[in-house]
């Protein structure tokens, strides 16, 4: 199943159209198909047009930049390179390293380097399978950060390594997107990246945005949530197993492999947000821990949270039906009313 992109689109219009109840001010807004994904852009302000339009020419830049799947892609020479090297935009470079920098925080529960293993369950396309364990023994022996080398504005893989920056791209495309709204001196605006969300400023009315997270229960359904987030000037960045999946023999595979075992994480989780603000490089951030906090499980990713006071706040969605907001998002999350989830708040 492919990813659910309508889990924040409604999310998205609900802030969008709460905010236009007055017609005073009127968004430049745009939708963008990058990324593999449906986004959404808007942006208020005299320069909102133009950021907008900006902001649409940098996700293509991004996009022939950093796409595994376009064969002209810088990535996709570098896939290809094993073990020759070839050159690499700056860019791109340290994108590569701030990874490696995540692979090394979270021990490994992050990395860039398990594209082969996604290929052999077929979450890259439209044709999933079950691969046998001593098939994904053979390729874990070629996942790991060691078997990427960058030096000088060059770099190459080892033979049977390939990298795949989807659980890392959009959230440094966020980044972006909210230096050209500062460059571009937007008041206000909201922007989704396909589940990668960024409230910049507030509304219209001097509210904050509301920002929906999706019940992983329910991923049909995108007006079926377990709370609101409240934010200003803050990134939101959700990861979960509802969103690419597909059954086989009654059982149910997600796309969030765990680097260590090849296998979609079992730790207990259905999705994880994480909330920033709009601190530049806090989106790369939020959409790396989305991940690499959804494998670890809750009592490890709580334990890193704390570690990292201050740096980003969470909410869990656990499969035995309980919500855990940390204490930073206590005073800007609403519960949904009605739901079948217990929620608590940690600290």
């Amino acid at each position: 199943m492919r990813k659910i992109t309508a889990v924040f689109l409604t999310v998205f219009m609900m802030g969008v159209l709460s905010a236009c109840g007055s017609r005073a001010e009127e968004p430049a807004s745009r939708q963008i198909y990058a990324m593999d994904t449906v986004m959404m852009v808007n942006a208020y302000g005299k320069s909102g047009e133009a950021a907008v339009e900006e902001t649409e020419q940098t996700l293509y830049q991004l996009e022939a930049l950093l796409s595994r799947t376009q064969e002209k892609s810088q990535v996709s020479a570098l896939n290809r390179s094993a073990g020759e090297p070839v050159e690499l935009d700056e860019e791109l470079e340290q994108l590569i390293e701030t990874a490696a920098d995540y692979t090394h925080a979270t021990g490994g529960a992050f990395d860039i380097t398990i594209a082969p293993v996604a290929d052999a369950w077929g979450f890259t396309t439209d044709h999933q399978r079950v691969p046998n364990q001593a098939e994904l023994q053979a390729l874990l022996e070629r996942v790991g950060m060691e078997h990427v080398h960058l030096k000088n504005g060059t770099g190459m893989v080892d033979a049977g390594t390939e990298i795949d920056l989807g659980g890392i791209a959009k959230g440094y495309a966020s980044d972006r997107v909210a230096q050209i709204y500062a460059a571009n001196d937007v008041p206000r605006g909201m922007v989704y990246l396909g589940g990668n969300v960024l409230a910049w400023g507030d509304r219209p009315d001097g509210t904050p945005w509301r920002v929906g997270i999706q019940d992983p229960a329910a991923p049909e359904n995108p007006e079926a949530l377990v709370g609101v987030l409240q934010l200003r000037d803050a990134f939101a960045i959700t990861s979960g197993g509802y969103q690419r999946f597909f059954e086989e023999n009654g059982k149910r595979y997600h796309h969030i492999l765990n680097p260590e075992t090849g296998c979609p994480a079992e730790s207990g989780l259905t999705s994880v947000t994480v909330v920033a603000d709009k601190t530049d490089g806090n989106g790369t951030m939020c959409d790396a821990l989305s991940t690499a906090l959804f494998i670890m499980g809750e009592e490890r990713a709580l334990d890193y949270w704390r570690a990292h006071a201050g740096a980003f706040d969470l909410v869990l969605v656990t499969k035995d039906g309980r919500v855990v907001v940390t204490e930073g998002l206590a005073g800007r999350f609403t519960a949904a009313e009605g739901g079948a989830y217990s929620y608590e708040t940690v600290s």
